[in-house]
């Protein structure tokens, strides 16, 4: 039978609430995903969900109970929530009554090597050679979460996060990321492995920054290749720029001296998308 919950004062949807928050989220080792493409992405990929909350009164669609049925059958469980209560569990404006519960994962540089575990897919680069996105330091979750979409459109092999601001797993970057977390092999780091690991690796480094001489159309992006961006404020730190084996610039003909690092991310993932035949 499924538990339903009218109660704003009920502990288990207080409980939810603070799931918003890093520090329960991180003790109770779990995360939120919060909306039916979101959710439906998560186990397309066989990621486990522990609970799954539920309000008809805040359905879009037709196609919701499906979508509950499979996730139950996967072993979640099921709650309905009230208008009310649906309400202040979500974190969205406009919710569409669906969130889940799902345990957070430790991926390893080893992790995409292999290609493997539930949300890793070994298929993503359909040429030998690797092609991987660095970002350090990202402050602002739908920058990150906008970022991972970006990496799992140009068929990146993993996405490796260093010296997070903001983790990995914060609702925002769910979002944002319209669920493709899920997909795109996803590691987090410090900066010296992850530079150590690619030197093993003869991957080279190409490093954007306003500095650079040589502009990224211009710069060979074929073969092995990192693409490393810095943070929103501060850019790459000069751990990174003096490692790059090409510095590149994308070019700014305004008043402007930088674009935002979701967008200046996606414009060098596609250049090197395009000189590498994809």
């Amino acid at each position: 039978m499924i538990e339903k919950i009218t109660s704003l004062q009920n502990p288990r949807l207080k409980q939810l609430v603070r799931l918003r928050d890093r520090r329960p989220r991180d003790e109770a080792g779990v995360f939120l995903v919060e909306g039916y493409r979101e959710i439906r992405r998560a186990l397309e990929k066989d990621v486990r969900l522990d609970e799954l909350y539920f309000s008809p009164d805040w359905f879009l669609g037709e196609n919701e109970p499906e979508l509950m049925a499979r996730a139950q059958a996967a072993g979640a469980q099921l709650f309905e929530l009230s208008k009310d209560t649906f309400a202040k569990a979500a974190y969205r404006e406009r919710p569409d009554g669906l969130l889940a519960v799902a345990p957070q994962w430790k991926r390893t540089l080893a992790d995409i090597e292999k290609g493997s575990g539930p949300e890793l897919r070994s298929d993503r680069n359909s040429g030998p050679d690797p092609f991987l996105l660095v970002v350090e330091a990202i402050e602002k979750p739908g920058n990150l979460g906008t970022i991972l979409r970006s990496a799992d459109a140009a068929g990146c092999d993993g996405v490796i996060v260093c010296d997070p601001v903001t983790d990995l797993f914060n609702p925002n970057v769910v979002r944002a990321s319209t669920g493709v977390l899920f997909s795109v092999p996803c590691v987090v780091e410090e900066s010296a492995p992850v530079l150590a690991w690619l030197r093993r690796r003869g991957i080279r480094i190409a490093a954007t920054t306003p500095a650079a001489e040589k502009l990224y159309t211009d710069a060979d992006l074929r073969g092995p290749l990192a693409i490393v961006m810095g943070s929103e404020q501060y850019g790459l730190s000069e751990f990174w720029l003096k490692e790059a084996d090409l510095p590149v610039r994308i070019p700014m003909a305004g008043q402007a001296d930088s674009l935002n690092v979701a967008m200046a991310t996606m414009i060098t993932l596609f250049e090197a998308v395009r000189q590498r035949g994809a």
